[in-house]
């Protein structure tokens, strides 16, 4: 006997209709005992998680574990200490207009949750940000990428064979799937990916007044200054732009280096690559392919409009359209028309452009849009500069990508690479509500009432004179 699968709109439901139960039932026990069971479901199914990504995209297991399970474990933990304090309300300040009451700020639920991930982490950006859900207390409706289908069914199985699905459930399916959920009433919309799609989830939940987390991407830049660490330059950048075959949103996009330096760092750089990948990064099994053939196609076509345009490809530029690997390239002679110049790369190529005067840098980042992060190597004080003159997501000094998996630290982009904060108690507020509890103990307000005459009137002469003064 077969059994249908539910809808959508069923799946939803049965979450919504179990909103108002879990005000009371879903408090700091059930959601610890929900992060250990999410934590134990991982470390039980570590090997198979291994083998969907490596499926997907030929992604190492050992790169796996260290992008994909590691900080989502972190994340987890880091959660786990920290809940009960996050839950307690805070105290606010009476001041001395609201003498006799007192103020709470309560954290509570948002109720629904709907977490759309992307296909290049596939698994820590679709559970994390359901950790900081579950945390909150919110349940949970998880929708994969189409484009990684081993480890979206990967997830469908195990979440299903962990969780009730009125808490957390996996929905699967392309474009029809998304477009419908975006238009049930969430009460927040989590989503991954580009910027244009993040234009539609915006649009959507606008018509349901969800509130949303939006991790966009953008073209990263890097600046090498003078006095860098030339050889930490290159390690750092070497691995942030070829891990995950360089399918990452915080990947060091471009790269900007002093006119002093900038053969020292182009031998180390091309050094890095090669320890990192041998002489042949072809048959590399520590660089992952492109994740689906029109992603090879697209990154493929934009080394092949650099070197039309005159770009010098300083090393790499092997393609292999059948096994959807690019070999990392490094290209220098790189101008505006070009498309790596236009667009998010997100793949293994990385273009590099020298600098005299760092202003001229400078005004170049902040001419295009903000991005989601921004890389200096250099002194803390060169560094400082560049942080007070321009504006990104986040930001690293002397390393690269770390930021987007730190487990204590806001995570999140500005205009177009995103809006709102992931992860610790960022990722724990933006599913929850901000509640304002304002309680009367002996508060003769209701001296100022009308009529305005005589003692009320200089009453609020007196309130008007304090906040002024």
């Amino acid at each position: 006997m077969t059994h249908s699968q539910p809808s959508i709109a069923q799946v939803f439901a049965a979450q919504h209709d179990t909103v108002a139960a879990r005000r009371t039932t879903f408090d700091y026990t059930a959601r610890r005992a929900a992060l250990d069971q999410l934590r134990t479901m991982v470390l039980a199914h570590e090997q198979a998680v291994c083998e969907a990504i490596g499926a997907d995209f030929g992604k190492h297991p050992d790169e796996v574990r260290l992008t994909e399970i590691l900080p989502l474990l972190l994340e987890i933990g880091h959660t786990r200490r920290h809940l009960r304090k996050w839950m307690r309300p805070s105290r606010a300040p009476s001041g001395l207009v609201f003498l006799g009451t007192t103020t709470q700020v309560h954290l509570t639920p948002k109720g629904t949750a709907l977490v759309i991930a992307p296909w290049n982490f596939p698994f820590f950006l679709a559970l994390g940000p359901a950790v900081s859900a579950l945390a909150a207390g919110c349940s949970v409706i998880l929708k994969p990428s189409e484009l990684t289908p081993a480890t979206s069914a990967l997830l469908k199985r195990i979440v299903s064979e962990t969780f009730a699905p009125e808490l957390f459930t996996v929905v699967e399916g392309g474009v029809d799937a998304a477009t419908e959920l975006l238009t049930l009433p969430f009460g927040h919309i989590f989503f991954t990916g580009s910027p244009e799609v993040g234009q539609i989830v915006m649009t959507a939940a606008a018509k349901t007044f969800a509130s949303v987390t939006l991790e966009l991407g953008g073209k990263s830049p890097v600046i090498v200054g003078p006095d860098a660490d030339i050889a930490n330059a290159a390690r750092w950048i070497a691995w942030g732009r070829c891990i995950n075959g360089g399918q990452t949103c915080v990947a060091p996009d471009h790269v900007y280096v002093h006119e002093s330096v900038k053969a020292a760092f182009a031998d180390a750089l091309s050094a890095q690559i090669t320890k990192m990948y041998g002489a042949d990064p072809m048959q590399s099994p520590d660089l992952a392919q492109m994740a689906y053939p029109r992603q090879w196609a697209r990154v493929a076509g934009l080394i092949d409009d650099s070197k039309a345009k005159g770009a010098t490809v300083l090393t790499g530029g092997d393609m292999d359209q059948a096994a959807r690997k690019i070999a990392p390239t490094i290209l220098l002679d790189v101008h505006d028309d070009m498309g790596v110049q236009q667009e998010e790369i997100f793949g293994p190529v990385l273009p590099v452009m020298t600098y005299r005067d760092l202003d001229q840098v400078i005004d170049k980042i902040n001419d295009g849009s903000h991005p989601l992060a921004l890389y200096v190597f250099e002194s803390n004080a060169f560094a400082d500069e560049v942080i007070i003159k321009t504006t990104s997501g986040t930001v690293g000094v002397n390393m690269s990508v770390m930021g987007a998996s730190h487990p204590t630290a806001p995570f999140g982009g500005v205009g177009r690479s995103g809006n709102g904060g992931a992860h610790g108690y960022a990722g724990f507020a933006a599913f929850s509500h901000m509640r304002q509890v304002l309680r009367a103990r002996f508060f003769p307000f209701h001296i100022v009432f009308p009529p305005y005459t005589g003692l009320t009137r200089r009453l609020i002469a007196v309130f008007h004179w304090y906040v002024r003064r």
